[in-house]
């Protein structure tokens, strides 16, 4: 069997792939060890940089995502006691940043690319590329097959195996004393923003999935157990971290999942060998502080299809060769953004009183400087890739 673009995963970046690759008239098959039901449930970030949303509507498939995305025009930071907005639109000549789901989106692609008649294989293992003489080797339904293509697009995520096809690949880590215990709640939101609160106590996160769903974080110790945290504790801590001096509520309801993460930095290079092409977190992962990950996968694909499509019309590989140069450059402004964010408003386990007054006053000067705050706004809302 043969295709022009064979995609390892079947989530956001492989799938957007997939559809960007057909609107340029070039086939793809998208492999994912994963079955349909599970691939469009597993919960991820859902804040959307003002390129992403640019791109899904540009791509035809924002319909949904305009009905039922959440636009937002800044964020607060919260510390000591008192709440600091950050105008984002303002700050960026009108630009914004939007909630919605990564679940979501995932739905939307697999059923536009259904509707087009893609080929997407659900429950396939795969468990070998060559990106010499390009094939993907993939097991289903207790065979093994193989794939032949012109192009491998590894988007099979950090656990998958198309970074280990790369020789001689460099790799940047980077691992922080702490991790996020992350809850979706059914209540609706306490705030119409994101807030982003440091406290001596700890990080936490006011995010949001929808109208009358809660996404929140909290700042835990490294190898915390999940069953050390029952709902109580979690809303009290919450309340704790959250609390200001004017009498804000936090409101509290059924929480329907939880679970601890790790943080860490990742960056492997590059990005591109031979026939094979990263994207995502087969190549990178942030700290989701900064909520950049999905932002960063969408742009890798974008430049990917950009380069296949130039590739395919004239034969020309200029935007190949460039392909990992010009992601890493847009990579590491995030990775350099996501962990500044995290160490401002995490409290080290190791830091001493004089660490804590100097994150405040960092803190103060983001609230009282316009310039400070642009800097923040603008590695908040992206930079826009393009379609």
């Amino acid at each position: 069997m043969r295709t022009k673009v064979a995609i390892a995963g079947a989530g956001p970046a492989g799938l957007l792939l997939s559809h960007l690759l057909h609107l340029r008239g070039i086939d793809s098959v998208v492999l994912e060890t994963r079955d349909r039901g599970y691939v469009e449930k597993r919960q991820r970030a859902g804040m959307l940089e003002q390129g992403t949303v640019d791109v899904l509507r540009s791509s035809g498939v924002g319909r949904r995502l305009d009905r039922e995305g959440l636009t937002h025009h800044g964020l607060e930071l919260r510390f000591g006691g008192v709440a600091h907005r950050i105008p984002l639109t303002e700050l960026t000549s009108g630009r914004t940043v939007t909630i919605y789901a990564q679940t979501e989106i995932v739905k939307d692609l697999i059923a536009a690319r259904l509707a087009d008649g893609g080929d997407i294989r659900f429950d396939t293992e795969v468990i070998g590329v060559d990106p010499v003489a390009p094939s993907v080797t993939y097991r289903q339904d207790g065979a093994t097959h193989t794939l032949e293509c012109d192009v491998i697009a590894g988007c099979d995520g950090f656990h998958g195996v198309s970074r280990h096809a790369v020789p001689g690949l460099r790799t940047y880590e980077r691992e922080y004393p702490f991790s996020w215990l992350g809850v979706l709640a059914e209540v609706p939101p306490s705030t119409e923003e994101l807030i982003y609160a440091y406290s001596e106590r700890g990080f936490a996160l006011h995010s949001l999935r929808s109208e009358r769903i809660s996404r929140l974080y909290l700042q835990v110790d490294t190898g915390d157990d999940i069953e050390a945290w029952p709902d109580d504790r979690i809303w009290a801590e919450l309340r704790a971290r959250f609390a200001t001096t004017d009498g804000w509520e936090l409101r509290d309801g059924p929480i329907l999942e939880k679970s601890i993460t790790p943080m860490r930095s990742f960056v492997a290079e590059p990005m591109r060998y031979e026939r094979l092409f990263l994207a995502g977190d087969a190549a990178h992962i942030v700290p989701p502080t900064g909520a950049k990950g999905l932002n960063l996968a969408i742009s890798d694909v974008t430049v990917l299809a950009d380069a296949l499509g130039a590739w395919y019309d004239s034969g020309s590989e200029a935007l190949l060769d460039a392909y990992s140069a010009t992601c890493l450059k847009r990579v590491w402004r995030a990775q350099h953004f996501a962990s500044w964010m995290t160490t401002l408003l995490h409290k080290d386990p190791a830091q001493d009183a004089f660490g804590h007054r100097q994150q405040l006053s960092h803190l103060e000067y983001l609230a009282a400087s316009k310039a400070a705050a642009t800097t923040l706004a603008e590695n908040y809302v992206g930079v826009a890739p393009t379609l």
